[in-house]
């Protein structure tokens, strides 16, 4: 069997492109004693694979050139030579890279259940994006009933799934996100409050009319002004959590920071980082909840789901370019 591989061959200055991977095909290694070889179906991606990208100090070790593209991924077992926790016929999640087998000695991956979620949802609401919007809005954001929340990238992976949590525990949420549709999209389907539409309305004004009275928490998947502009609604001891700058990762100059960072002391405020990762121990329980939620129908999850190993290219852009709706999720397995 051969296995098709997006390998990374250029680390790119500004946007990533088609020259930046390159698309092989080699023998699917043997698998040694205690590994397992994975057929995988879906692959994530995310915004963080730009990051991964660039040769500097991150919260994770850079890409080597020549390397299979890092992404999460979700397949089934279809070999295993007496490995402890997986056996053949098990589906599981990991750090599979964009390929469409990989050998694991299993470390990273967990099992999963395609009857209780489809895949997809298994790196998407159930992965990696809900853990990070889990983890992000109830333990740095710290969310209580009342508070006025502001979500930036509201209609993507993240931000929705922030969204849907803080009017679960009792807040009111608005969402910035890109289009009509979107905004429509995150008030009609997921339960926002409100939604400014960054692409064309005047997101100060707006949200100075959303949020009259400033806001408690502020989710920012964006950077850049947007962040700028939430500093100034802050409202006493508010919390801003850094989740991420997609708006700001494809940059060739400096990256831009906020100027309004004073209303932080003015107001007593905090603004934390967070990286998921920093809570993999609890990953079973955040799972657990939002399962229960998906369940009584409190949280709704969506993918946008794209077909083929070889348009990963052009797949990607759709993260920057805002085409796209949820979770976005490339279908690597060749029926």
């Amino acid at each position: 069997m051969m296995n098709k591989q997006l390998l990374f061959v250029k680390r790119p200055v500004g946007e990533a492109d088609a020259s930046t991977w390159s698309l092989v095909s080699n023998p699917i290694p043997e698998i040694k004693e205690g590994e397992i070889l994975i057929r995988q179906h879906y692959i994530s991606l995310d915004p963080a694979m730009r990051g991964w990208m660039n040769n500097v100090r991150s919260y994770i070790a850079p890409m080597e050139i020549g390397s299979v593209m890092r992404a999460g991924s979700v397949g089934e077992v279809i070999d295993s030579k007496n490995h402890p926790k997986f056996k053949v016929g098990d589906f599981v999640s990991g750090n599979g890279g964009v390929q469409q087998y990989t050998v694991s000695d299993g470390k990273g991956y967990y099992q999963v259940d395609p009857k209780l979620a489809p895949l997809p949802t298994y790196i998407g609401t159930l992965g990696m994006p809900g853990m990070t919007a889990y983890f992000g809005i109830l333990e740095v954001g710290k969310i209580k009933e009342g508070d006025i929340v502001v979500v930036s990238g509201a209609a993507g992976a993240v931000g929705s799934i922030v969204g849907q949590i803080a009017k679960i525990k009792g807040c009111t949420v608005i969402g910035i996100a890109g289009g009509a549709d979107k905004c429509k999209y995150i008030v009609e389907e997921l339960g926002f409050d409100a939604a400014i539409d960054y692409k064309n309305e005047d997101v100060k004004s707006r949200l100075k009319e959303e949020c009259p009275k400033g806001l408690d928490v502020y989710f920012d998947n964006v950077g850049g002004e947007i962040l700028n502009i939430a500093l100034g609604r802050l409202r006493m001891h508010a919390r801003v959590v850094i989740c991420g700058a997609i708006s700001q990762y494809n940059n060739t100059t400096a990256v831009k920071g906020p100027s309004n960072y004073l209303s932080l002391l003015v107001n007593r405020a905090s603004m934390q980082g967070m990286v998921v990762f920093d809570w993999a121990d609890r990953y079973g329980e955040a799972a657990a909840q939002m399962g229960k939620w998906m369940a009584e129908q409190k949280l709704k999850s969506k993918e946008a789901v794209y077909d083929g190993i070889a348009n990963f290219p052009e797949t990607y852009t759709r993260l920057f370019s805002g085409e796209k709706l949820g979770k976005l999720v490339l279908k690597v397995i060749e029926e």
